[in-house]
């Protein structure tokens, strides 16, 4: 009987291991790549390797982003002991640019019907020369006859630089994972695009799956390469966990976004003036001490035109003097308008979702020329405005002679008995009007003289 209780208890973890369920975490890529991203991304991975995992879903929608984020990305999905599958969805949904070399890195790439990726060329972060366009294929007649009568321009060698690397590289991810490399080197050289029924037929991807659970069902059974040894796929009734981002990433997702990123610099700025025309106010100087360090940590990390950052310091300078050096405007007005000049060209537009809305930098502009508009017209009300206080309030006003005096008496004014004097005999409670202020003596004469 002891026996007997014994094989019964070992049995029972068995049984019981051969019923748990495969579980899938689940990622997600919305919008523009960048660091938050990928520090997501690969958190993402870590933390499917340390709850064993059986598979790595990235579902994704994007026009692209920072090429050190995407890289990020792919070295941790090739370093991955789980398997990836990236899946580009939901319908009409893209994998642009990055999008398309972190699909070449997975292990299983697939799209949604309606959806599409390439456009792979890489972009010179600060500006430059426009890429060349794609050279016609050498079967086309037509094209060969265009090509003679214009001359195609040539890229730069910082553009042929970039365009070489990024092919060597997107062809490594291609032959890793047995995939078409002559037409990923067309994405990168001719910003070429598929939809997803031609990229499957391409062997650009491996599956077109409507919903994540089509998906599943569609690489169950698959055998893929994982480091170094193949791996059989059994997604069958898979459990999907969605991994969230915590508040780090968040955070980092917030302020490297270009708008905020540019609203905290202009806080930061704006607090720091504040504090600068009232010493001691100290909440201006603190809050805009915190917004301004901030901003520099998120243009740390995002593709910072230096030009547009020199053109909106020079336009804070100008601001600044206008405040000490009477240019009637003209120093104020420059300085916005340098200011607008270098928010336009701060963050490189041509990068995905790597630029700030110029409704954004409008309304900045518009409301700091409102500003500098209404400032100049109440200083010139305030200079036409008599004196209210001081020894000037008192020229032109009325005073009332005490006594009868010749050259020298006192009068009354506001209340006050003041020494007087006049080139005149005054009469006791005569009008005397004052025209000049001698240290305490007052010149006067009669009202009607």
């Amino acid at each position: 009987m002891a026996i007997t209780a014994m094989f019964f208890l070992l049995i029972i973890p068995d049984s019981g291991s051969a019923d748990s369920t495969p579980t899938a975490v689940k990622l997600e890529i919305k919008g523009a790549i960048g660091p938050a991203t990928s520090d997501y991304i690969v958190k993402g991975i870590a933390y499917a390797d340390e709850v064993d995992a059986e598979l790595i879903i990235i579902e994704m929608d994007t026009p692209g982003g920072l090429d050190s984020a995407m890289r990020d990305i792919i070295k941790g999905i090739l370093n991955s002991s789980v398997p990836v599958v990236t899946y580009v969805s939901p319908s009409g949904s893209r994998a642009a640019s990055a999008g398309t070399y972190i699909l070449y890195a997975s292990h299983i790439a697939a799209m949604a019907p309606a959806t599409n990726l390439g456009a792979a060329t890489p972009v010179q972060i600060g500006g430059g020369e426009a890429p060349a366009p794609p050279t016609p294929a050498p079967d086309d007649d037509n094209a060969k006859e265009a090509d003679k009568s214009e001359p195609q321009p040539a890229h730069t060698p910082m553009e042929k630089k970039a365009i070489n690397d990024a092919v060597a590289y997107i062809r490594g991810l291609a032959e890793l994972r047995n995939r078409n490399g002559d037409w990923a080197e067309q994405a990168v050289r001719e910003a070429a695009s598929l939809n997803a029924k031609e990229a499957l037929e391409k062997n650009v991807i491996d599956v077109v799956a409507a919903s994540v659970s089509a998906l599943l069902d569609a690489i169950d059974g698959r055998v893929v390469k994982v480091g170094d040894s193949d791996q059989e796929l059994v997604t069958a009734d898979m459990t999907i966990e969605l991994f969230e981002p915590d508040w780090r990433t968040k955070l980092l997702a917030t302020i490297t976004n270009p708008n905020i990123a540019y609203m905290l610099m202009l806080a930061g700025i704006y607090g720091l003036l504040f504090e600068g025309y009232n010493p001691g106010a100290i909440v201006p100087g603190v809050v805009g001490a915190i917004c301004l360090l901030l901003a520099l940590f998120a243009f740390q990390i995002l593709p910072v035109n230096y030009a547009g950052l020199a053109l909106i310091l020079l336009g804070v300078m100008l601001i600044v003097a206008e405040a000490f050096v009477p240019s009637f405007g003209t120093l104020g007005l420059g300085g916005i308008a340098a200011f607008v000049f270098g928010s336009i060209i701060l963050l490189d537009s041509d990068i995905p979702g790597m630029a700030i809305a110029r409704a954004l930098i409008g309304g900045v502009a518009l409301t700091a020329s409102t500003l500098l508009l209404a400032m100049g017209y109440l200083l010139m009300r305030i200079r036409r405005k008599p004196a209210v206080s001081g020894i000037e309030s008192m020229l032109g006003t009325v005073a009332e002679a005490l006594e009868d005096f010749d050259k020298t008496g006192t009068v009354f004014i506001n209340g006050e008995r003041w020494n007087a004097r006049s080139a005149v005999t005054v009469k006791k409670g005569e009008k005397l009007q004052i025209t000049a202020v001698d240290h305490l003596v007052l010149e006067v004469e009669p009202l009607n003289h």
